[in-house]
This record gives C-alpha cells, structure tokens and sequence, in this order.
C-alpha cells in the first residue's frame, strides 16, 4: 500500500492494527501500561485520535490484542517434544518475553477476551503435559506451578531494588541494614556478605534453578 503524502512533503505510512499495536507495545515497554492511552496513542502515532477505532474497539481490546502479540513471543512446547526439556524452554521463553515486557506480568492470564496466540500457547502446553502421560487433573497442577512460579520470579525480579550487575548491591544493602545495631540480622549480613555480593551474583540465576526442582517434582509425580 502506498504511503500518505502529507501537505508538508513528509510521508506517513498509513494507519493499520499492526501498526497500532506496535506502537502501543513500544510505549507501554518505555513508559509503563499506566501511562497508555487512546489519545496518547494518538499522539505517538501523530494521528487523530477517533482513527484508532477503525482498527481498535477500545482500550480493553488494545490490551487484549497486546498481550496476545506478548504470546507470539513465546515457544510454545511441541505436542511430541519431550515434555521436561519442553516445559523448561516454554519457562524460560516465557521468562524472557516478560523481562522485554514487563507491563504485562499481571495481565497474561487476566484476559476475558484471549487473541488466538494466547489460547494456541495454552492448548501447546497442556497436549505436551498430556502426551506425555500427566491426567487431565495433573496437567492443572503442573500448569499452576509453573506459571505461579514464572510469573511470581518475574514479578519479584521486576521489582527488587537494583539491578543486577550495577555494582549497587553492597550499597542499598548497607542503606537497609545501617539504622539498626550491629548483629542485629546476622543470617542476613551472611546472605549478603557471603552470596549476593560475590562477583558474578545474578539473582536472575535463582530462575532455572527453582524451575529445576519444579520439573524434579513433577517427574516424580508422573
């Protein structure tokens, strides 16, 4: 399709729900889902704001069609892939996609409306579990375990008060452990001293660890 020639000389490509949903995408990764709006996408866009709603409904379905473009990011698990080395990928995957998008870790599951990426993941996920032997009961309990876990990390990780590899770690926990006395928390100053000060320390790590002893009890379990 031809490019819209403005009175100025600059062209503007023309309006489309690709484009709308990648813009809205960029914004909410850069300034947050709260700050994201109709007429702020608008702006973005430098359209009018009533030409949004050829192509989006309203901010429920901008949100819903968002979070379904979130879940084409994912891989999915292959029905006839092994299922632990499918679940762990699918976690990680997951994991990834939510650190590049962090606005949508409360909202993943949230959707009354799910897009067609959102319920082909979940359809992947639960014919793996099932093809490889878990019941349809079991295959509910491993699905809630993972993503409780994947998204409570996420959630955790998003919010911790540095970032990894910053060098800011001795300082804030300084700041958290000067007003009290000495010894006070001495099963803290050890976590701290000993483990997440070391060089390398990325509390990003803990992932695949805690995702290991998951997949273990599932194992078993099956």
């Amino acid at each position: 399709m031809a490019t819209r020639v403005l009175a100025a000389g600059v062209t503007r490509k023309p309006l489309s729900r690709k484009r709308v949903l990648r813009a809205a995408i960029a914004h909410a990764d850069k300034v947050g889902l709260e700050e994201l709006s109709m007429r702020k996408l608008a702006e973005v866009l430098q359209v009018a704001p009533m030409a949004l709603y050829r192509h989006i409904e309203n901010k429920e379905d901008l949100i819903d069609a968002m979070i379904d473009v979130v879940f084409t990011e994912i891989e999915p698990p292959a029905r006839d892939g092994e299922w632990r080395t499918a679940m762990r990928q699918r976690a990680i995957s997951v994991r990834n996609a939510l650190e590049r998008h962090r606005w949508a870790i409360g909202l993943m599951e949230s959707r009354l409306h799910p897009g067609p990426a959102n319920l082909r993941h979940h359809d992947a996920v639960l014919g793996n579990l099932r093809a490889a032997g878990f019941s349809v009961e079991q295959s509910a309990h491993a699905y809630s375990l993972l993503d409780s876990y994947i998204y409570g990390f996420a959630l955790t990780k998003m919010n911790l008060p540095f970032e990894n590899g910053r060098g800011d770690v001795p300082e804030i926990a300084e700041s958290m452990l000067e007003p009290f006395p000495v010894d006070s928390y001495p099963n803290l100053v050890e976590f701290i001293t000993d483990h997440a000060m070391k060089p390398g320390y990325q509390y990003g790590d803990e992932f695949e660890y805690g995702l290991d002893l998951i997949l273990d009890a599932l194992e078993r379990a099956l």
